[in-house]
Order: C-alpha cells, then sequence, then structure tokens
C-alpha cells in the first residue's frame, strides 16, 4: 500500500508531520517546538537550520508513530509560514543570516520609501498586494544590503532566495531542486500573479538579482524527490502550497465565493475568486489561490493580527487564565460581555483597517466589570474582526458582480471553541461550518501532493470527501447584531484616535 501521504507543515511556532490516508483522515502526527529569536523590538528570527532539523525529526517521528516506512508513502505535500524569508549559499547551503520571520517590521523603512516614490499603485496591480513590510521582498532586501558580502555574492550568483518551502525542498532534495509554487511566490511582493513570473521591473525596483530567485511551479507540480537516507526511502514531493492557501484548499473551497477562516494566532480569511483577478475596494489583498495546474486562480484576502493570540495574552499578561482551554468556561460563567468591548490592536490593526499606529484598548468598563466580562470581550474580539472581514469580502464580492459570502468554513485550533463560532454565527448573520477534521491546512498540502502524483483525479474527488463535524446556525436577530457590530466600529475608533 502507498496511499498515505505525509504533509509537512511548517509554521511559525512549530513544525509539524502528519500523516493522511486516502480518504484524508489523520493517521498520526509529530510536533516539534520553533524557538523565536527577538534581536531587537519588532524584529523577529528563526535559525533556518532548526526550521529545516525540527521538520525532518517529526517527519521521522511520524513514520514511527504510524507504524509505516517511507515505502508507504504515495507522496509529500509541504505547507509553510509564508512571507518568511531565508537567504542561503548555494554552494554549502549555510544560511548567510537567520530567517527573517513574516510578523518582522525592521523593512518599514524601505517600504516608506516605495511609497513615498508613488510605487505602491505599481506594485499593487502587478502583485495584488500593498506595499508593506509583512511580505518577503523587502527582507530579502535588507538582508541584501546588510549582510557584508551578500549584495556581491548574490550578484554573482552563488546565493538563493526562499520562502520557507523552498528552504526544506532544498534540504530534502539535497540541493537539486531549487522552487517554490504559485501561492508562496505571490507573496513575495516580487512575482506577477497574472503572468504567474517574477516581475522583473519590480525585481529592479528593490535592486534584487533575478539569479537568486527559485523557480516557480504550479501548487501541485513534481518538486522532486526526498533524499533516500533521510527517511529510508525517495518519496516524491508533488504538493506546495502556503499555509493560508493550502488550508483554503483543504476546506475544497474550489469555486468563486466560498471562504474559509482560520483561527490561529492571528485569524487569516480567503475568499477564492476563481480565475478572476479582483482588486479589493475595502481594504483587502488579492493573492493567487493554490493552483493545481497551469490555470490561474485568485483569492481575496484579509488578515487580523492578534486573533488566538488574545487568549495567550488573558493567560500570560493578565494571569485571568491557567491554560488556554479555560477560556471558553470563564466567558460562559457570564450571559455576555456587560458592555465591555476589547480592541487588541497589540500590534496595530490588520486588514480591513490597516491602521500600524493603532493600540489595545478596553472600553465600556463598569465597577461590576469582571474577569469573565473581559474574558467573553477577548473572545467577541476574534468574531468581531473577522466578521469585518467577512463585510469587506461580501461587498467585494457584490461589487465584481458576484454574491455576498453564504457560509464561512472555520479551521484553526480556535475553532474548537464552540462559543467563539456560535458567536461568530451570530454576528455574521450566515452558517458557520467546522469540517470533520480541522488539520485543513496539512490536509491541503496532502491534497495538493496527491493530486500531483495521480492518486486523485480532480478536485471533483476531494470535495466529496470534505465533511462537516458541526454547523452553527446564527440564533441573533439582524438588528441585534447589527446594534452590537456599531459598537465595534465604534472601539476601533477609539483605538484608532491617538
Amino acid at each position: 500500500m502507498t496511499s498515505y501521504l505525509l504533509a509537512l507543515d511548517q509554521g511559525t511556532s512549530s513544525s509539524r508531520s502528519i500523516v493522511f490516508d486516502r480518504a484524508g483522515h489523520v493517521v498520526a502526527q509529530a510536533q516539534q517546538e520553533l524557538p523565536q529569536i527577538y534581536p531587537n523590538p519588532g524584529w523577529v528570527e528563526h535559525d533556518p537550520l532548526v526550521i529545516w532539523r525540527t521538520q525532518l525529526a517529526t517527519a521521522r517521528e511520524v513514520l514511527v508513530k504510524a507504524g509505516i516506512s517511507a515505502s508507504q508513502i504515495h507522496a509529500l505535500g509541504i505547507t509553510n509560514q509564508r512571507e518568511t524569508t531565508v537567504v542561503w549559499n548555494r554552494r554549502t547551503g549555510q544560511p548567510i543570516h537567520h530567517a527573517i520571520v513574516w510578523q518582522d517590521r525592521r523593512a518599514e523603512p524601505a517600504c516608506a520609501r516605495l511609497r513615498e516614490q508613488g510605487h505602491a499603485e505599481l506594485i499593487r496591480e502587478r502583485t495584488g498586494l500593498l506595499v508593506d513590510a509583512y511580505f518577503s521582498g523587502t527582507k530579502l532586501q535588507w538582508i541584501l544590503d546588510h549582510v557584508p558580502g551578500a549584495r556581491q555574492q548574490a550578484l554573482a550568483g552563488e546565493l538563493a532566495f526562499g520562502t520557507v518551502d523552498s528552504w526544506l525542498m532544498w534540504q530534502l532534495t539535497a540541493g537539486a531542486v531549487h522552487a517554490t509554487d504559485v501561492s508562496n511566490a505571490s507573496r513575495t511582493m516580487l512575482f506577477n500573479i497574472h503572468r504567474n513570473e517574477w516581475d522583473d521591473e519590480l525585481l529592479a525596483l528593490l535592486d534584487i538579482p533575478r539569479a537568486l530567485m527559485p523557480e516557480v511551479r504550479p501548487s501541485s507540480a513534481d518538486f522532486g524527490c526526498v533524499s533516500a537516507d533521510l527517511l529510508g526511502h525517495p518519496v516524491r514531493i508533488g504538493g506546495v502550497a502556503g499555509d493560508q492557501q493550502s488550508a483554503l484548499f483543504g476546506q475544497a473551497c474550489f469555486s468563486a465565493g466560498m471562504a474559509k477562516n482560520t483561527y490561529g494566532t492571528g485569524c487569516f480569511m480567503l475568499m477564492h475568486t476563481g480565475a478572476k483577478f479582483q482588486t479589493s475596494r475595502n481594504g483587502l489583498l488579492t493573492t493567487s489561490a493554490a493552483q493545481p495546474g497551469r490555470q490561474a486562480e485568485f483569492a481575496i484576502e484579509g488578515s487580523v493580527f492578534v486573533g488566538g493570540a488574545v487568549v495567550q495574552w488573558l493567560r500570560d499578561g493578565l494571569n485571568a487564565i491557567q491554560a488556554s482551554g479555560e477560556v471558553q468556561a470563564l466567558a460562559q460563567s457570564v450571559p455576555d460581555a456587560g458592555g465591555v468591548m476589547m480592541v487588541p490592536a497589540f500590534t496595530g490593526l490588520g486588514a480591513p483597517y490597516w491602521n500600524p499606529e493603532a493600540r489595545g484598548i478596553i472600553t465600556g468598563l463598569t465597577r461590576g466589570s469582571t474577569v469573565a466580562h473581559i474574558a467573553r470581550a477577548a473572545l467577541e474580539s476574534i468574531a468581531f474582526q473577522s466578521t469585518a472581514l467577512l463585510q469587506a469580502m461580501s461587498r467585494d464580492a457584490v461589487a465584481a458582480g458576484g454574491s455576498p459570502v453564504t457560509e464561512l468554513r472555520v479551521d484553526g485550533g480556535a475553532c474548537a471553541n464552540d462559543l467563539l463560532m456560535q458567536i461568530q454565527a451570530d454576528l455574521l448573520g450566515i452558517p458557520v461550518v467546522r469540517p470533520a477534521v480541522i488539520e485543513t491546512t496539512a490536509l491541503g498540502a496532502a491534497y495538493l501532493a496527491g493530486l500531483g502524483t495521480g492518486l486523485y483525479t480532480s478536485v471533483d474527488e476531494l470535495s466529496q470527501q470534505w465533511k462537516a463535524e458541526r454547523t452553527f446556525l446564527p440564533t441573533l436577530p439582524r438588528d441585534q447584531a447589527e446594534a452590537r457590530i456599531a459598537q465595534w466600529e465604534h472601539a476601533v475608533r477609539q483605538a484608532t484616535a491617538a
């Protein structure tokens, strides 16, 4: 039997490996924490060699847990934290600097210059992205400008750039493959998503030699073979996608108008727009969706910077709870938030507000307010921010001649919180659907690998495998929901007033 699929899920805080069977069920999983490095305020780094070691260790461990050998793996898929930037020496395979993580803000001055010079519209037209330090291009520029000798080495063709997927592929194939997929390439601010190729004008704008760049392939493609010595048998790498596009794929959101929200440290909502490049008029990004073939496919995306992280703050900052799992019981100990509203703008506000200067606030406190009310307001803040995203997406869809989103598929760790999901459905006024398999990010990578190597015949087959575990239906009257959303927007205005 070779119908098992192995997904490598390299995230911001951990490296994970999951074995799926052909039906998309989890057979076994392994995980190792990834240490964070904070050299300066606003800077976040990872050690690329630790990324590689932890990812390889979990891949070996999960095979043992599943009780199978690498020879029984039909194909391997990779999904990864997007935008995180690695540069390494092609001859030695050694990184020349720590990986600069997607959260890192050191490239903001370079982004400010691009905006001041009037390049924002060109970049948005070609890439679908706003000019922001979030994306890989200016991180790569920073490394070339600040690591001694890096630019000269890059010009001589001695260095390779990649997001985490490229770095892992290089290691897995012993340097035989320097590639990425369209979904990861589309997050660099250097990739023309209309033509599915690196944009020479944008590379020149950031002074980045083309020799650094990986080859871009569809998300289901031949990405080479894992060296036999690493897992005990060669395994074909058949699928690659950035984590959010992979989750969209794993949720079987294959057609225009279908949307998913991932509730993790942040929240990431994507709506598939089919083969149509659609510029958002409501503060969202256009990005490449995972592409099984050569046909370009797109999505509208919005990011909430602080989602589940607000629960971590309740635990570590306020000491309101001992473990994150306690938040639901604490929040349910009161019937509502008692007028308390929290805007967790700890690092500014993401889409659709895009205000880096905003700071977190708690409003509506009275003498009767308790930590339970604050806990409930914290949970509600995740749902309010996600509601703002979906409303923006629906406005974009209608403006493009489509229909508002009619159902939201959810995944990520916090989607296991029933209270949060019910609050989300009440605010949105549409069903919120939790799938039977919530490991949709890894599942998307596995499905892409299975498609790319012939285990599955089409996305229709994958659609039939998707199953709902629970659907949360709205119970709050729309006038009450809209009044609550108005309260939230008022609190946002207070958070951004300074």
